[in-house]
């Protein structure tokens, strides 16, 4: 569905992707994970066309992302970027039905379908209850769901999400990654997220592409990538690694780096 080839990208003289190569399947679900700075959100924003890639480096169903028109490009593609200020003062529910601006013909309303697939995609997110607040008087967390809502809405091949649940409670990481995760599964369109929460990324992936320094250090199934050998390599971290009882996916417990004699001293 998505082929990346020889993708490279530099601000000014420092590079920051080197030679990226992936193939996204339909219907799967990848996350990119890495440490600070190793080039996980500027993927992400070549995939959506944010940055401008080079041509022939990133085709969607075989023809290049350059050759798009934007509205058919929103048919394939919905982003939820980490930033989700947004200046003009609307409705929740009128960001939302943004999402179904590329189906629609110029001075077109929207239609009685376009309504239920906001409605469908707001209760998704737990939402529908907000949708006459402006987006403004929301908290960062509500803001961020009605914008994956708004990227529901907008029943799109593809998905990108930037750090989606980063401002949510445990609640509602837990509600709308399943809910995410179960869409996926059923509407078969792909997923390309990133994550810093390691276990979160392993939890819901199929593929876990790990970078660091503008490569892919590592590419597979979550066990494959999350090992200590990796970590170590990655994140100079130790680690404890065990399968999750629930799933068999790996799960990771993080050494404490202070000394034994230091961490006698604390009280709990």
């Amino acid at each position: 569905m998505i082929k990346i080839k020889n993708l490279h990208w530099k601000y000014g003289e420092k590079k920051i992707l080197e030679d990226i190569n992936l193939e996204i399947e339909r219907g799967k679900f990848y996350s990119i994970i890495g440490p600070n700075g190793s080039g996980k959100t500027t993927l992400l924003r070549n995939i959506a066309r944010i940055l401008e890639p080079q041509k022939n480096t990133i085709l969607i169903d075989n023809k290049d992302i350059m050759d798009f028109q934007n509205k058919e490009l929103a048919k394939k593609i919905a982003s939820v970027p980490q930033n989700t200020e947004i200046s003009f003062d609307f409705s929740c529910h009128d960001i939302v039905m943004m999402g179904r601006t590329p189906y629609l013909k110029r001075f077109e309303t929207e239609k009685a379908e376009d309504k239920i697939i906001v409605r469908e995609a707001m209760e998704t997110t737990n939402t529908w209850e907000l949708r006459n607040k402006s987006i403004n008087e929301l908290s960062g967390g509500e803001r961020q769901r009605v914008i994956i809502s708004r990227a529901l809405a907008q029943e799109p091949d593809i998905i990108l999400l930037d750090e989606p649940i980063s401002h949510l409670d445990i609640h509602h990481q837990v509600r709308i990654m399943d809910n995410i995760k179960a869409l996926n599964q059923k509407k078969k369109f792909s997923v390309i997220a990133v994550f810093h929460d390691l276990n979160l990324a392993a939890q819901y992936s199929d593929t876990l592409i790990l970078l660091n320094h503008g490569k892919i250090i590592s590419l597979g199934k979550p066990e494959e990538v999350i090992t200590k050998k990796n970590i170590k390599e990655v994140y100079h971290m130790d680690v404890y690694m065990m399968k999750n009882p629930t799933n068999g996916k790996p799960h990771m417990i993080v050494l404490p780096t202070v000394n034994k004699s230091f961490s006698d001293d604390i009280n709990f």
